[in-house]
């Protein structure tokens, strides 16, 4: 009887392989569908602002719903700008804290502090914008732009970068909230990558000699960087798509005056969160989707960049080797 249970069970492998793989396969089927569903809907509804503006709508500022005017240039600036200062700010923070917990920190201090960074992420995003407006603000502009201002005013580049009222909320403010609401995710995987580095490697680097900073940035580095880079990904998509926090802070200003960092701005989520619900059907709608549509190739942008940055990576690997 044993013997037969055991025939059976042999039968039965390549059967459960076939159909775990074609399940696999079905998956892999299904994401790329519906990947595929949302840009062709997401085409299909801007069609009249694409027909009408074409790739003007992205060099456009003006955003005149009575008028039927739609350019996409200053939601466009504000989603790049406040993604550009989150990493700015959120990446050598997030490295800071993974080295830390990872070559530094004493063993007691290691998990309760990484749980509390990683508590950052539960918090909703809601509340972040109230914070953001109603505390954050006012501090940044009373103890940061007015004394920027006073010290760069006149200062060729740097003056129009600070220029403008200092009231608190602006692209700079919101780059700020950003950055803080990616550092768990970005510092969580650099943390993760950073682990899976075989102590083999690290404790011979030491033994040669090598300081801590050598051994994270010619040791663990290399190692890891596929990881580093797609952590990084995560938080500057997390930073892209964001919509409330963003909505809080930035000011929600459809003009585009100067390129000062203090200056009210808007995004494209904070644009569809603030007008889609009142908007219209023809081109006002339309238009609102082409700003989903151009976020959508955003982040398909930055997606390929990343990708061949790790291929030139790995290319120069090759090279030198």
């Amino acid at each position: 009887m044993s013997k037969i249970n055991h025939l059976k069970t042999a039968r039965s492998g390549p059967v459960a392989d076939a159909l775990f793989g074609q399940l696999a396969r079905g998956c892999a089927v299904l994401t790329l569908v519906l990947l595929a569903s949302i840009l062709a809907s997401l085409t299909v509804s801007a069609w009249p602002a694409i027909s009408k503006y074409g790739l003007g709508f992205l060099t456009s500022t003006a955003w005149d719903p009575v008028q039927e005017e739609f350019g996409g240039l200053v939601m466009i600036y504000g989603t790049v700008a406040t993604s550009l200062i989150a990493l700015l700010i959120a990446v050598p923070v997030s490295f800071g804290i993974a080295v830390f917990l990872t070559e530094l920190s004493p063993a007691w201090l290691r998990r309760p502090l990484g749980t509390a960074i990683e508590l950052l992420a539960a918090i909703p995003s809601i509340v972040y914008g109230m914070w953001g407006l109603l505390i954050f603000g006012p501090v940044l502009a009373t103890y940061v732009q007015e004394p920027l201002q006073a010290l760069l005013t006149g200062v060729p580049v740097l003056g129009s970068l600070v220029s403008g009222p200092p009231v608190g909320i602006g692209i700079l403010s919101a780059g700020i909230i950003l950055a803080i609401m990616i550092i768990p995710f970005i510092s969580a995987v650099m943390r993760d990558v950073f682990e899976v580095t075989p102590p083999l490697l690290k404790e011979s680097a030491y033994g040669l000699g090598a300081t801590t900073w050598e051994v994270v940035s010619k040791v663990v580095l290399p190692f890891t960087k596929a990881g580093v880079v797609g952590g990084i990904m995560l938080g500057l998509g997390r930073a892209i798509g964001e919509t409330m926090a963003v909505t809080f802070v930035i000011g929600n200003f459809n003009q585009l005056d100067s390129l000062s960092l203090f200056q009210a701005a808007n995004s494209i989520t904070s644009a569809l969160a603030n007008e889609f619900a009142e908007a219209g059907q023809g081109l006002h709608q339309a238009a609102l989707m082409y700003l989903g549509l151009v976020l959508f190739f955003i982040t398909f942008v930055i997606l390929s960049l990343s990708k061949l940055l790790l291929a030139q990576l790995r290319k120069g690997e090759g090279s030198k080797s």
